[in-house]
């Protein structure tokens, strides 16, 4: 008896939660359920803020293009209550006016921007260029739980709008911890590795226990090898990770070759989201044992605030766009434009064609600036 193939619309009942997946960049968490069910799942709360028109009477049909501002974050469990939290990978999603096409733009989280003043009500943050995500870190600086996603997230939603004028209509957070829960329910999760990745977290002594194999400094910086002890190795090519190895692979950075700007931790990132959602889709839809806990391990990794717009209203209204088809951009076509700031450290400076990238989300030309620069579409 040949497979009932899952609608279209159960690959998007997650809604804008699953749209989130795309951090990763190129596709959305799929559960084959009622839309009502799936969404339930999803915990939803204010991020926008002042950035957005949040508060106010919107129409529930989603008509126009559209911006959603997407943030993948990675608190780790020695963090500190009230230490701030920091945005691990920032994209920008625009959806085209007929809702049959989305892009993914990456903004390096070193682009160097203007950040607007902010009192989270904890702590106040006086405004100046920095990083940008030191946005989302002065935002959560003080506070903690869903307070610090909030605030954290609405100066950076603020901080794009200071730099490009873009208003977004929604917003997402992944918590990359959150997304090994996923992982264990899968069991496991296959992609291709596109270069050899060497892991500076985990490793084992020659008896076989686990270990780690470098000194991390405070800063999250390589201090040193330790003696006696072999690094996690992770060889170019296909590779199926536990839920220990995939948390561990998407946090990999300082070993690899374009390290300084993260280009590399972020395709790294994508690429691993885009399996984790093929995955789900083989093994997850038709699985009344794995579903459940698919949906709340999924609760648990996505945070969304939908824009004021019901997630079943943007569930329909993307039903279009096909999700393998999300197109990803590279700000300075993926090259290094660096410059070192006194008390910032090493930068990276956004050229001229990356803001008019910007500038073609806000007026719905992305489609045009992508033809114009095909080395800036990214392959995942």
């Amino acid at each position: 008896m040949r497979k009932k193939r899952s609608p279209r619309w159960a690959r998007w009942c997650v809604g804008l939660g699953a749209l989130l997946a795309v951090v990763g960049g190129g596709s959305v968490v799929a559960v084959q359920a009622t839309v009502q069910a799936a969404t339930k799942s999803i915990k939803q709360q204010d991020l926008l803020g002042s950035s957005t028109t949040a508060g106010t009477e919107r129409h529930a049909t989603v008509t126009g293009a559209k911006n959603i501002l997407l943030v993948g974050i990675d608190r780790r469990a020695s963090a500190k209550p009230g230490d701030p939290t920091r945005s691990d990978s920032i994209i920008l999603m625009h959806i085209t006016a007929d809702h049959k096409s989305a892009y993914l733009i990456s903004l390096p989280r070193d682009s160097y921007v203007p950040i607007p003043a902010y009192d989270n009500g904890a702590q106040s943050y006086a405004g100046g260029k920095n990083k940008l995500n030191a946005a989302f870190a002065y935002g959560s600086r003080g506070l903690t739980g869903s307070a610090a996603l909030s605030h954290g997230f609405e100066l950076l939603s603020l901080t794009i709008k200071k730099l490009t004028g873009i208003t977004p209509d929604a917003g997402a957070i992944i918590d990359f911890e959150g997304f090994q829960q996923i992982v264990d329910v899968l069991g496991k999760v296959c992609m291709y590795v596109d270069e050899d990745t060497t892991s500076i977290h985990i490793g084992h002594t020659a008896d076989g226990k686990q270990a780690a194999p470098y000194v991390i400094n405070s800063d999250g910086t390589l201090n040193h090898k330790i003696k006696g002890v072999t690094p996690n190795f992770y060889a170019k090519g296909n590779h199926c990770f536990t839920p220990t190895e995939a948390l561990d692979f998407v946090r990999q950075r300082d070993l690899l070759a374009d390290n300084d700007f993260d280009y590399g931790r972020q395709r790294h990132q994508q690429q691993f989201l885009k399996a984790v959602v093929q995955q789900t889709v083989k093994d997850g839809l038709d699985s009344p044992t794995k579903l459940p806990g698919l949906l709340s391990a999924i609760g648990k990794a996505v945070t969304v605030d939908s824009g004021g717009i019901s997630l079943e209203d943007w569930v329909f209204a993307m039903r279009g766009i096909n999700p393998d088809d999300l197109v990803t951009l590279k700000t300075n076509d993926g090259k290094f434009n660096s410059e070192s700031i006194p008390g910032v450290g090493s930068v990276q400076l956004l050229s001229d064609d990356s803001l008019d990238l910007l500038k073609a989300a806000k007026n719905d030309q992305v489609a045009q600036f992508a033809e114009a620069h095909p080395t800036w579409v990214a392959s995942t």
